[in-house]
């Protein structure tokens, strides 16, 4: 068919979802496109999961159904996000060659008939998917529908057999030149590990007992490492097709295989997919600390939100629906963090495989449904919203957060397993998210010039640069805080020698000797007259450390037990800037408290003052987003007058936040 030339682009949210058409009989096509004019959509994704319709036997290509979705689908105004289906393999080819199916750990050869049955280190693989991702590229790379590309889906395929046995190996040899350097890195005199040559190494598999830490840790540096080249050959094999589009794939938030710093400035548009489970208590917070994480990859820039559920997912033992309240919620609580694109899996609910119950925008019940008349209404919403497009969040907080760092201190062998990385930052997090205080995550390093307080929450390894950028923020007026346990050990994953955290003990104005597992009742922490606004009975748990200060002023110390009357909470004044160290896992009364001092401390105060419980708020560019996750009716009073963008409503003063309910204010002259 002929395309016309297309209109100027205006400034919009993008809506929509993962379109499946091959799944489906040829007259269900006309009705999904109607429907999607209908409910708003003006993105998806297609061909996902397609391999086995565009390829159903090597080397043969099926593009004609390809042509005529993409055709139907412009003709109603709908772009695409054109994926490469290289996450799902069609069985034919673990079948004829099963060296491209992962191995486990264990040894245990992974079959074909799901999908991600695939190691990202064998070539046959690779050579398939870069064979079809040219002939794709090559087809639509002009096609007016082709907005943006999508590589893959997904990205945290792990295998332990002969074929990552080989680039891990090639890996290692780029990274270290020769075997004794990589002895002495790993230190394998310990446990008489010493490797005579390269082709000796094997990636971490069952064993008697414990793995070397350091061979972990470099094994997940070579995963991340060998999953992005997957990634960007097929990229650089669609730029060569003359592609101009935007190409991206889906991070999955705090995902513990892939290290999404090295990956972010891969791709042109960061995009995340997201499913929070409401079930818990935290998670509007910690849903918000991931949309903050894809906002930071991305240096600020907006974000796309690939895959959300309108309603109840299927892969949880129990699953929960969503009320139309919450579906809304989710949706406009990620543009209020930077998200300038909003979608979900699936358009059209399947009716057979894996994912049957999994929740889509039409679902079995189809448009007489309470679902898809919740997708009209986050349609017509973010179609409202196009004021905020390209809008950026300004933060004057930095938290620290890194994946290596993540990986060694999850290793095992430690004084506790209890202390989880991602679980202290959320504890952290949503102090300043109940505050309304904005955060950038920044990798352990980066430069920290802007920000007026900068949070360590729980940084395992801690390098020079690291430790240099913390002390520099100080001398310049900063305030730092950090966690317990941090500073233990090196890029290697070896303990640093010295009374810890070692490169930080003098900034700190504190040192420690031992990190010391507590018991599992709680304990008293002791506030002295230096914590003025210690809460009544502060208490710690996991792990506490024997420590001496130097220099810093001791605002708690531990109560009765192994640690008894030593200092727990310190504080170290420099000029105008301040060093705390919290010296134990404490309770959740006493976190907000030594956050809050740090904050008020560094003169940083939230978007609007005494928020209601479970009230969000956030501001992005012009708007101010309030978003109420709570159960009961909370008051806020507006700095300024200005017009909600989702009921063109005037609103000044005092008002009531509804549970549920999300204002978007455009306020003053920007109104």
């Amino acid at each position: 068919m002929t395309h016309p030339d297309p209109a100027p682009a205006r400034p919009r949210v993008r809506f929509g979802g993962d379109y499946n058409p091959e799944q489906w009989p040829r007259e269900t096509w006309d009705e999904d496109v109607t429907l999607m004019a209908r409910a708003g959509v003006n993105l998806v994704t297609v061909g996902v999961f397609s391999w086995s319709t565009l390829e159903p036997s090597p080397g043969e290509r099926n593009f004609a159904w390809l042509d005529e979705v993409l055709d139907l689908l412009h003709s109603h105004g709908i772009d695409v996000d054109l994926a490469t289906p290289s996450a799902s393999p069609p069985p034919w080819l673990g079948i004829l060659h099963p060296e491209t199916l992962p191995v486990t750990a264990d040894g245990v050869r992974l079959a074909a008939g799901s999908r991600n049955q695939f190691t990202p280190a064998s070539a046959v693989y690779r050579e398939h998917a870069l064979a079809l991702t040219r002939d794709l590229a090559a087809r639509y790379v002009d096609h007016p529908a082709v907005v943006m590309w999508h590589v893959g889906n997904e990205y945290g395929q792990l295998d332990h057999g002969d074929e990552a046995a080989r680039e891990f190996r090639a890996w290692l040899q780029r990274k270290y030149g020769d075997i004794a350097t990589l002895n002495r890195e790993w230190g394998t005199a310990v446990w008489s590990q010493g490797y005579r040559a390269f082709e000796e190494v094997l990636p971490p598999r069952a064993m008697p007992y414990l793995v070397n830490p350091t061979q972990n840790l470099d094994f997940r540096r070579y995963s991340s490492d060998m999953m992005l080249a997957c990634y960007a050959e097929q990229r650089d094999a669609i730029r060569e097709a003359g592609a101009t589009q935007p190409i991206t794939t889906n991070f999955m938030g705090f995902f513990p295989h892939v290290d999404y710093w090295t990956w972010a400035d891969q791709v042109d548009v960061i995009a995340d997919d997201q499913y929070p489970d409401h079930s818990q208590p935290h998670s509007a917070a910690d849903a918000a600390m991931v949309q903050d994480l894809m906002r930071s990859l991305g240096g600020g820039r907006p974000w796309l939100l690939m895959e959300q559920a309108i309603n109840a997912v299927s892969w949880r033992p129990h699953n929960l629906p969503k009320s139309r309240a919450q579906a809304l919620l989710d949706s406009y609580q990620a543009v209020a963090r930077g998200a300038d694109g909003i979608c979900f899996f699936q358009w059209r609910q399947a009716t057979a495989g894996a994912e049957r119950h999994h929740s889509a925008m039409l679902p079995h019940a189809g448009e007489d449904s309470e679902v898809f008349r919740t997708v009209c209404a986050l349609g017509e919403g973010l179609s409202a919203l196009a004021p905020v497009v390209g809008g950026r969040i300004e933060a004057r907080v930095a938290m620290a957060f890194d994946w290596e760092s993540w990986w060694a201190a999850s290793e095992p062998g430690r004084p506790t397993s209890l202390l989880d990385t991602v679980e202290q930052a959320q504890r952290w997090y949503r102090v300043l998210w109940s505050l309304g205080v904005a955060v950038d995550l920044v990798r352990p390093g980066a430069p920290l010039d802007g920000y007026d307080a900068v949070l360590v929450p729980h940084s395992y390894i801690v390098e020079p640069a690291f430790a240099a950028s913390l002390e520099a923020a100080v001398a310049r007026g900063a305030t730092v805080v950090v966690g317990p346990y941090s500073g233990v050990a090196d890029a290697r994953g070896h303990i640093q020698v010295g009374r810890s955290p070692v490169l930080l003990a003098e900034l700190l104005g504190v040192s420690g000797e031992e990190w010391a597992g507590l018991p599992s009742s709680p304990t008293a922490l002791v506030p002295t007259a230096a914590w003025s606004s210690a809460p009544a009975s502060p208490t710690a748990s996991i792990l506490g450390e024997r420590l001496r200060a130097s220099g810093a002023d001791v605002l708690a110390t531990f109560g009765p037990g192994h640690l008894a009357g030593l200092p727990a909470v310190t504080r170290r004044t420099v000029g105008t800037g301040s060093a705390w160290y919290l010296g134990a896992v404490v309770s959740d009364d006493a976190l907000a408290s030594v956050l809050t001092d740090a904050l008020t401390g560094a003169g940083i105060a939230g978007v609007l003052p005494d928020l209601p419980a479970g009230v969000e708020a956030v501001r992005r560019g012009d708007a101010l987003f309030l978003l109420h996750h709570g159960d009961v009716p909370g008051r806020v009073t507006l700095p300024r007058p200005g017009r909600d963008l989702l009921t063109g409503e005037e609103l000044a003063g005092e008002v009531e936040v509804a549970p549920g309910r999300t204002i978007v204010l455009i306020e003053g002259d920007h109104a």
